[in-house]
């Protein structure tokens, strides 16, 4: 099985294996509440928009399409804030009520979406492309807020994104989110342990 792997991995294209390490670069900085990371993840995803488009993952490319939007949002939004805890005591930590509201109407967005590309165009994996990019498109919003629970959205995200990818043969890609899934655990305990003097000034 992993030999079987490392040869589809070594038959992934140049640009899949670019915007890789561009991807985990950007997990990486993020961890570090690193402004620079917002600057791999723009041009990581404009390489994974057309990847995704000739894929047929049409929601993917979508995705990756706004991710460079929200990419510049999200350089522009760490300029003006501080630390992950310092912006949760300026109310970026989000109530169970609060995330219970988004979880609806994100929800309803995806379902009519998918239900919309499933019967006019030809897209795969439609409910899963179409989930994931909903509600990855909300855990990037946290991460622009730096609040903490972005994390917990990711751990789910991002196993689901093992399988899809794995199902349309982005071996590389898909191996990268097993990477993501450790770097997650990883970024969760970063952010806390930078901002423990942050909390212990105020």
């Amino acid at each position: 099985m992993l030999s079987e792997l490392m040869e589809k991995l070594m038959l992934s294209s140049v640009w899949e294996l670019g915007a890789l390490i561009l991807a985990l670069a950007y997990l990486v900085l993020a961890a570090h509440q690193r402004q620079w990371c917002w600057l791999a993840a723009a041009v990581s995803c404009c390489v994974y928009a057309s990847i995704f488009w000739d894929a047929k993952l049409y929601m993917e490319s979508l995705l990756q399409v706004i991710y460079v939007l929200m990419a510049g949002y999200g350089w522009w939004q760490w300029r003006h804030q501080g630390s992950a805890v310092e912006e949760n005591q300026r109310g970026h930590h989000y109530s169970l009520k609060w995330h219970l509201t988004q979880w609806t109407w994100v929800s309803v967005a995806a379902v009519i979406t998918a239900l919309l590309l499933q019967r006019y165009t030809d897209a795969d994996a439609v409910w899963l492309d179409t989930f994931t990019t909903a509600f990855s498109l909300l855990a990037t919003y946290l991460v622009t807020k730096k609040a903490m629970e972005t994390w917990w959205y990711w751990l789910v995200i991002d196993s689901v994104y093992v399988y899809l990818y794995l199902s349309k043969g982005f071996v590389a890609t898909a191996m990268l989110f097993v990477v993501y899934l450790a770097l997650v655990v990883y970024a969760m305990y970063r952010w806390r342990v930078d901002d423990e003097p942050a909390a212990q000034a105020t």
